[in-house]
Protein backbone atom coordinates (compact mmCIF):
# COMPACT_ATOMS: atom_id res chain seq x y z
CA UNK A 1 0.00 0.00 0.00
CA UNK A 2 1.24 3.48 -0.89
CA UNK A 3 -0.56 6.71 -0.03
CA UNK A 4 0.77 10.15 -0.95
CA UNK A 5 -0.23 12.85 1.54
CA UNK A 6 1.54 15.79 -0.11
CA UNK A 7 4.02 16.04 -2.97
CA UNK A 8 5.64 18.88 -4.89
CA UNK A 9 8.62 19.84 -6.99
CA UNK A 10 10.76 22.93 -7.64
CA UNK A 11 9.68 24.53 -4.35
CA UNK A 12 11.50 27.83 -3.75
CA UNK A 13 11.92 29.61 -0.41
CA UNK A 14 13.88 32.70 0.74
CA UNK A 15 17.25 32.56 2.49
CA UNK A 16 15.65 32.70 5.97
CA UNK A 17 13.50 29.60 5.36
CA UNK A 18 13.27 27.13 8.31
CA UNK A 19 11.18 23.94 8.53
CA UNK A 20 10.85 22.38 11.98
CA UNK A 21 8.61 19.46 13.00
CA UNK A 22 9.90 18.26 16.42
CA UNK A 23 7.86 15.06 16.53
CA UNK A 24 7.99 14.28 12.83
CA UNK A 25 5.12 12.86 10.78
CA UNK A 26 3.18 9.62 10.99
CA UNK A 27 4.48 8.77 7.51
CA UNK A 28 7.70 9.26 5.57
CA UNK A 29 9.16 12.52 4.26
CA UNK A 30 11.57 12.39 1.31
CA UNK A 31 13.46 15.53 0.27
CA UNK A 32 15.62 16.16 -2.79
CA UNK A 33 17.75 19.26 -2.23
CA UNK A 34 18.44 21.52 -5.21
CA UNK A 35 20.41 24.01 -3.11
CA UNK A 36 22.78 23.85 -0.13
CA UNK A 37 20.89 23.27 3.12
CA UNK A 38 21.46 22.85 6.84
CA UNK A 39 19.87 19.95 8.71
CA UNK A 40 19.69 19.02 12.39
CA UNK A 41 21.10 15.49 12.63
CA UNK A 42 21.56 13.84 16.04
CA UNK A 43 21.41 17.19 17.79
CA UNK A 44 23.91 19.03 15.60
CA UNK A 45 23.61 21.12 12.48
CA UNK A 46 25.00 19.54 9.31
CA UNK A 47 25.44 21.32 6.01
CA UNK A 48 24.51 19.34 2.91
CA UNK A 49 25.24 20.22 -0.67
CA UNK A 50 22.80 20.58 -3.53
CA UNK A 51 21.95 17.33 -5.31
CA UNK A 52 21.55 15.38 -2.10
CA UNK A 53 18.53 13.80 -0.42
CA UNK A 54 17.21 12.58 2.92
CA UNK A 55 14.49 10.12 3.90
CA UNK A 56 12.88 10.89 7.26
CA UNK A 57 11.18 7.90 8.87
CA UNK A 58 7.86 8.17 10.76
CA UNK A 59 8.18 9.94 14.12
CA UNK A 60 11.69 11.30 13.45
CA UNK A 61 12.68 14.88 14.30
CA UNK A 62 12.63 17.04 11.18
CA UNK A 63 14.60 20.26 10.98
CA UNK A 64 16.13 21.81 7.91
CA UNK A 65 16.74 25.33 6.68
CA UNK A 66 18.27 27.43 3.94
CA UNK A 67 22.05 27.72 4.05
CA UNK A 68 22.49 31.41 3.45
CA UNK A 69 20.91 31.52 0.01
CA UNK A 70 17.64 30.72 -1.77
CA UNK A 71 16.36 27.28 -0.76
CA UNK A 72 14.99 24.87 -3.42
CA UNK A 73 13.78 21.29 -3.16
CA UNK A 74 11.43 18.53 -4.30
CA UNK A 75 9.52 16.73 -1.59
CA UNK A 76 6.98 14.03 -0.85
CA UNK A 77 5.13 13.00 2.32
CA UNK A 78 3.72 9.51 2.04
CA UNK A 79 2.82 6.27 3.76
CA UNK A 80 4.04 2.93 2.50
CA UNK A 81 4.44 -0.63 3.69
CA UNK A 82 6.59 -1.69 0.73
CA UNK A 83 9.96 -3.23 1.50
CA UNK A 84 11.84 -0.94 -0.93
CA UNK A 85 10.88 1.93 1.44
CA UNK A 86 11.04 0.16 4.82
CA UNK A 87 14.43 -1.42 4.01
CA UNK A 88 16.03 1.62 2.41
CA UNK A 89 19.66 1.48 3.58
CA UNK A 90 20.08 5.08 4.79
CA UNK A 91 17.47 7.06 6.71
CA UNK A 92 17.41 10.31 8.70
CA UNK A 93 20.77 11.39 7.30
CA UNK A 94 21.60 13.07 3.97
CA UNK A 95 23.22 11.21 1.07
CA UNK A 96 24.35 12.22 -2.45
CA UNK A 97 22.10 11.78 -5.49
CA UNK A 98 23.97 10.47 -8.52
CA UNK A 99 21.39 11.58 -11.08
CA UNK A 100 19.37 14.51 -9.64
CA UNK A 101 17.68 15.43 -12.93
CA UNK A 102 16.35 11.89 -13.37
CA UNK A 103 14.97 11.95 -9.81
CA UNK A 104 13.52 15.43 -10.33
CA UNK A 105 11.53 14.15 -13.32
CA UNK A 106 10.18 11.30 -11.18
CA UNK A 107 9.01 13.83 -8.57
CA UNK A 108 7.17 15.63 -11.36
CA UNK A 109 5.48 12.41 -12.48
CA UNK A 110 4.51 11.56 -8.91
CA UNK A 111 2.99 15.02 -8.48
CA UNK A 112 0.98 14.76 -11.69
CA UNK A 113 -0.12 11.18 -11.01
CA UNK A 114 -1.32 12.00 -7.49
CA UNK A 115 -3.37 14.94 -8.83
CA UNK A 116 -5.61 12.67 -10.92
CA UNK A 117 -7.41 9.80 -9.27
CA UNK A 118 -8.04 6.70 -11.36
CA UNK A 119 -8.22 2.96 -10.94
CA UNK A 120 -4.55 2.72 -11.90
CA UNK A 121 -3.28 5.60 -9.73
CA UNK A 122 -2.01 3.59 -6.77
CA UNK A 123 -0.23 1.06 -9.00
CA UNK A 124 1.35 3.86 -11.04
CA UNK A 125 2.44 5.76 -7.92
CA UNK A 126 3.95 2.63 -6.39
CA UNK A 127 5.83 1.91 -9.62
CA UNK A 128 7.19 5.47 -9.85
CA UNK A 129 8.18 5.43 -6.19
CA UNK A 130 9.95 2.10 -6.64
CA UNK A 131 11.97 3.50 -9.55
CA UNK A 132 12.81 6.63 -7.55
CA UNK A 133 14.03 4.64 -4.56
CA UNK A 134 16.06 2.36 -6.81
CA UNK A 135 17.81 5.39 -8.29
CA UNK A 136 18.35 6.98 -4.87
CA UNK A 137 19.86 3.75 -3.55
CA UNK A 138 22.77 4.26 -5.95
CA UNK A 139 23.79 7.34 -3.96
CA UNK A 140 23.79 5.48 -0.66
CA UNK A 141 26.20 2.90 -2.10
CA UNK A 142 28.74 5.51 -3.19
CA UNK A 143 31.29 5.42 -0.39
CA UNK A 144 33.32 8.38 -1.65
CA UNK A 145 31.02 10.65 -3.67
CA UNK A 146 32.71 13.37 -5.68
CA UNK A 147 31.55 16.91 -6.20
CA UNK A 148 31.39 16.28 -9.96
CA UNK A 149 29.40 13.03 -9.87
CA UNK A 150 26.08 14.47 -11.05
CA UNK A 151 27.84 16.54 -13.74
CA UNK A 152 29.56 13.40 -15.02
CA UNK A 153 26.20 11.59 -15.20
CA UNK A 154 24.72 14.53 -17.13
CA UNK A 155 27.67 14.46 -19.55
CA UNK A 156 27.33 10.69 -19.97
CA UNK A 157 23.66 11.05 -20.95
CA UNK A 158 24.38 13.99 -23.24
CA UNK A 159 26.98 11.96 -25.15
CA UNK A 160 24.53 9.15 -25.88
CA UNK A 161 21.63 11.49 -26.65
CA UNK A 162 23.66 13.70 -29.00
CA UNK A 163 26.23 11.52 -30.81
CA UNK A 164 26.21 13.93 -33.77
CA UNK A 165 27.93 16.71 -31.81
CA UNK A 166 31.64 17.35 -32.49
CA UNK A 167 32.74 15.78 -29.21
CA UNK A 168 36.34 16.02 -28.04
CA UNK A 169 38.06 15.91 -24.66
CA UNK A 170 38.72 19.64 -24.50
CA UNK A 171 35.06 20.43 -25.20
CA UNK A 172 33.86 18.06 -22.49
CA UNK A 173 36.41 19.29 -19.95
CA UNK A 174 35.32 22.88 -20.57
CA UNK A 175 31.70 21.95 -19.83
CA UNK A 176 32.71 20.64 -16.39
CA UNK A 177 35.42 23.27 -15.76
CA UNK A 178 38.05 20.55 -15.40
CA UNK A 179 41.38 19.89 -17.03
CA UNK A 180 41.20 17.25 -19.80
CA UNK A 181 43.37 14.78 -17.86
CA UNK A 182 41.35 15.17 -14.65
CA UNK A 183 38.08 14.71 -16.53
CA UNK A 184 39.31 11.49 -18.11
CA UNK A 185 40.38 10.14 -14.71
CA UNK A 186 37.04 10.97 -13.06
CA UNK A 187 34.97 9.72 -16.00
CA UNK A 188 36.75 6.37 -16.17
CA UNK A 189 36.41 5.93 -12.40
CA UNK A 190 32.67 6.62 -12.63
CA UNK A 191 31.74 4.58 -15.73
CA UNK A 192 34.64 2.20 -16.35
CA UNK A 193 35.27 3.55 -19.85
CA UNK A 194 36.72 6.64 -21.47
CA UNK A 195 34.73 9.63 -22.70
CA UNK A 196 35.67 9.06 -26.32
CA UNK A 197 34.93 5.32 -26.13
CA UNK A 198 31.37 6.26 -25.14
CA UNK A 199 31.20 8.81 -27.95
CA UNK A 200 32.18 6.13 -30.47
CA UNK A 201 29.73 3.64 -28.96
CA UNK A 202 26.90 6.18 -29.08
CA UNK A 203 27.65 7.13 -32.68
CA UNK A 204 27.86 3.54 -33.89
CA UNK A 205 24.69 2.57 -32.06
CA UNK A 206 22.86 5.43 -33.79
CA UNK A 207 24.42 4.37 -37.12
CA UNK A 208 23.18 0.78 -36.67
CA UNK A 209 19.66 2.03 -36.10
CA UNK A 210 19.73 4.28 -39.17
CA UNK A 211 21.20 1.54 -41.35
CA UNK A 212 18.46 -0.85 -40.29
CA UNK A 213 15.42 1.42 -40.26
CA UNK A 214 16.11 4.26 -42.73
CA UNK A 215 16.99 4.69 -46.38
CA UNK A 216 19.66 7.34 -45.84
CA UNK A 217 22.88 6.83 -47.75
CA UNK A 218 25.92 5.69 -45.82
CA UNK A 219 27.48 9.12 -46.32
CA UNK A 220 24.38 10.83 -44.87
CA UNK A 221 24.36 8.44 -41.92
CA UNK A 222 28.02 9.11 -41.19
CA UNK A 223 27.29 12.85 -41.07
CA UNK A 224 24.22 12.39 -38.84
CA UNK A 225 26.38 10.41 -36.42
CA UNK A 226 29.05 13.09 -36.11
CA UNK A 227 31.63 11.90 -38.64
CA UNK A 228 33.21 14.39 -41.02
CA UNK A 229 34.82 11.66 -43.09
CA UNK A 230 32.82 8.72 -44.45
CA UNK A 231 35.94 6.57 -44.85
CA UNK A 232 36.78 7.05 -41.17
CA UNK A 233 33.19 6.13 -40.27
CA UNK A 234 33.31 2.94 -42.38
CA UNK A 235 36.67 1.95 -40.91
CA UNK A 236 35.51 2.51 -37.31
CA UNK A 237 32.21 0.73 -37.95
CA UNK A 238 34.01 -2.33 -39.31
CA UNK A 239 36.43 -2.40 -36.38
CA UNK A 240 33.55 -2.54 -33.89
CA UNK A 241 31.00 -4.63 -35.81
CA UNK A 242 33.12 -6.94 -37.94
CA UNK A 243 31.49 -5.82 -41.19
CA UNK A 244 31.06 -2.71 -43.31
CA UNK A 245 27.98 -0.46 -42.97
CA UNK A 246 26.73 -1.76 -46.32
CA UNK A 247 27.08 -5.38 -45.22
CA UNK A 248 25.37 -4.59 -41.92
CA UNK A 249 22.39 -3.05 -43.76
CA UNK A 250 22.18 -6.03 -46.12
CA UNK A 251 22.29 -8.53 -43.23
CA UNK A 252 19.70 -6.55 -41.25
CA UNK A 253 17.38 -6.44 -44.28
CA UNK A 254 17.72 -10.21 -44.81
CA UNK A 255 16.98 -10.88 -41.13
CA UNK A 256 13.95 -8.59 -41.24
CA UNK A 257 12.58 -10.37 -44.32
CA UNK A 258 13.13 -13.74 -42.62
CA UNK A 259 11.16 -12.61 -39.54
CA UNK A 260 8.38 -11.24 -41.75
CA UNK A 261 8.18 -14.51 -43.70
CA UNK A 262 8.02 -16.52 -40.49
CA UNK A 263 5.31 -14.25 -39.12
CA UNK A 264 3.25 -14.48 -42.32
CA UNK A 265 3.65 -18.27 -42.46
CA UNK A 266 2.53 -18.73 -38.88
CA UNK A 267 -0.30 -16.27 -39.42
CA UNK A 268 -1.43 -18.18 -42.52
CA UNK A 269 -1.42 -21.48 -40.66
CA UNK A 270 -3.47 -19.99 -37.87
CA UNK A 271 -5.92 -18.57 -40.42
CA UNK A 272 -6.30 -21.99 -42.07
CA UNK A 273 -6.86 -23.58 -38.68
CA UNK A 274 -9.65 -21.10 -37.91
CA UNK A 275 -11.25 -21.77 -41.32
CA UNK A 276 -11.19 -25.53 -40.74
CA UNK A 277 -12.83 -25.10 -37.36
CA UNK A 278 -15.53 -22.92 -38.92
CA UNK A 279 -16.23 -25.49 -41.66
CA UNK A 280 -16.60 -28.18 -39.01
Amino acid sequence: MTEIEFVGYSAVHPSDFIYDVPNGFTGYLLLLFDSPSELLIDGRLMRTAANSAILYTPGSRIYYRAAGEEYRNDWIRFRSDHSFVKLFPLTNTPFPVTDPEYCHQLFKLLTWESAFSSSESEANITHLLRVLFSKLREGTQNESPGIHDHELVALHKMIYNNPQLPWNINMMAAKLHLSPSHLQTLYHRQFGSSCMDNVIEGRLRRAQDLLEYSEYSIRDISEQCGYNNVEHFCRQFRQHNGCTPGQYRKNASAESNKRLLTHNTLGGREFEKINRNIRK
